[in-house]
């Protein structure tokens, strides 16, 4: 079994960035949920609210990132900002961030049309993941919960099968897809190796209204909740993909063999 995509999503809720290879470190890919979108009060901001989040196309270099829309417009944003520190709120968590620029936030307020700021998960922030699934030392960037999201192709398949229109694996904006054989088997796996990176499982990712966003036009719809109510409902939760958690921090590449313990 293969890697077959990597994908980073540098700023919370916005597009992701596709990528051949990269580095994994204990909270995740690097750069992963790093940035976040927050409104005036401090608190987060998702496509959940305001899908258009959905529209920002970032792209990374090892000198800065720059977001741009389809239009043209973009704006340039630091990898080590050295604005002023605040609290922020991401579900029941409270998280010391930082702030980019007076700059940065205007061009988000103004594209967006509402009030917001962009801040920065700096690296002496430490924001543990739940501990009723996770180890001690399990930590996480701005993601809802956890550092890794894997998800099988198979899994995919198996959905589009149910499905009148196929729908792409962006939907559910995993960090790495692999070559599965049989869907969704990556929820039973007690934990993986990459290049002896290993990586032990979390939970379940329980899906929300993020999935039925066209990640490349904003449009709403009901799929694919819909049909994965029918069949993926555990509890209260629709499930697609599995959290995992990294051990170390390594490189890794698509194409590099998933070697599942156990």
């Amino acid at each position: 079994m293969r890697i077959s995509a990597l994908n980073v999503y540098p700023i919370k809720s916005l597009g992701g960035v596709s990528v051949h290879d990269w580095t994994v470190e204990r909270r995740g890919l690097r750069h992963d949920r790093r940035w976040m979108l927050v409104n005036t009060d401090g608190r987060f901001m998702t496509q959940r609210e305001n899908a258009l989040l959905a529209l920002f196309r970032p792209e990374v270099t090892e000198h800065g990132m720059r977001v741009g829309m389809r239009s043209g417009d973009s704006i340039e944003i630091p990898l080590q900002p050295e604005g002023p520190e605040m609290d922020v709120q991401i579900w029941n968590d409270a998280c010391v961030a930082q702030c980019v620029s007076r700059e940065v936030d205007e061009w988000f307020s103004d594209t967006l049309s509402t009030a917001c700021r962009l801040v920065y998960m700096p690296d002496s922030t430490m924001r543990h993941t739940h501990p009723d699934w996770s180890e001690p030392d399990d930590i996480v960037g701005f993601a809802d919960a956890f550092p890794v999201l894997v998800a099988g192709e198979a899994s995919l398949r198996d959905l589009n099968s149910r499905l009148d229109v196929e729908l792409p694996m962006n939907r559910f904006r995993p960090n790495i897809v692999v070559e599965s054989q049989v869907p969704f088997e990556e929820d039973a796996w007690p934990a993986f190796h990459l290049n002896g990176l290993r990586f032990h499982a979390l939970k379940q990712c329980g899906r929300c209204i993020v999935t039925t966003t066209n990640q490349d036009t904003a449009e709403v719809g009901v799929e694919p909740l819909k049909t994965l109510a029918k069949y993926r409902l555990f509890g209260q939760a629709v499930c697609f993909g599995m959290y995992f958690a990294p051990e170390g921090e390594l490189a890794i590449s698509v194409g590099d063999s998933c070697n599942i313990e156990g």
